[in-house]
């Protein structure tokens, strides 16, 4: 008989497999979680910065503004970070994390 299919070996083999690179993978992608969170905050503060920068051209103003300001006029969404940590806008006009 030639019937077309699978047999339950080659089904065992096929779920091993599947089985072994997902008991490798998903270690790696949890380690790297910090990671990816922290390059997450650090291109939120570079996006942050420039919206620094828009609000005083945009006003016509040297003086910095608030992260309440620019959250007031909708230059950005949020006063915090991916990863939960909170900026604000120094005296220089950086933006720097809250310790």
């Amino acid at each position: 008989m030639n019937e077309k299919g699978f047999t339950m070996i080659e089904m065992m083999i096929v779920l091993l497999v599947v089985s072994i690179l997902m008991i490798i993978t998903i270690p790696n992608i949890t380690k790297n979680q910090g990671m990816i969170r922290n390059k997450g905050c650090n291109a939120y503060i570079n996006l942050v910065q420039a919206q620094v920068e828009a609000y005083k051209m945009d006003n016509g103003t040297s003086s910095n503004p608030s992260m309440d300001d620019l959250l007031t006029e909708k230059y950005i969404k949020s006063k915090t970070c991916p990863n939960g940590d909170l900026l604000e806008v120094s005296a220089s006009g950086e933006v720097v994390l809250v310790p």
